[in-house]
């Protein structure tokens, strides 16, 4: 595979990663908590696609294969970055919509 292959399923899989997490903070809006938590885990899937692709690239660095670094491959580290702080963070934002229906 390619510089530019990796760098698009990075990119795939990482904006797959973030859309869903997008998509579980909705879910906790609407006090779908089951539903939320399930697409954290879809999302955490497809984050795991992502960064193997991205530690292929480092092992292969390590080994002494040389990587061209272009701007799809920035791009696509962009998205796998985006993508773990968006769940990270739709992880807090799922437990407080949890803990503030309880408190209802």
């Amino acid at each position: 595979m390619n510089i530019e292959e990796i760098s698009f399923q990075i990119i795939l899989n990482g904006g797959n990663a973030r859309s869903l997490a997008m998509e579980a903070i909705e879910l906790a809006k609407k006090e779908e908590f089951e539903s939320a938590n399930q697409k954290i885990d879809q999302a955490n899937e497809a984050l795991s696609i992502a960064h193997r692709y991205q530690t292929d690239l480092v092992q292969g660095e390590a080994r002494g294969e040389k990587v061209d670094i272009r701007i799809l491959l920035i791009h696509a580290q962009d998205h796998l970055m985006n993508a773990m702080t968006v769940i990270d963070l739709a992880k807090e934002i799922i437990q407080i919509y949890s803990k503030v229906n309880e408190i209802k």
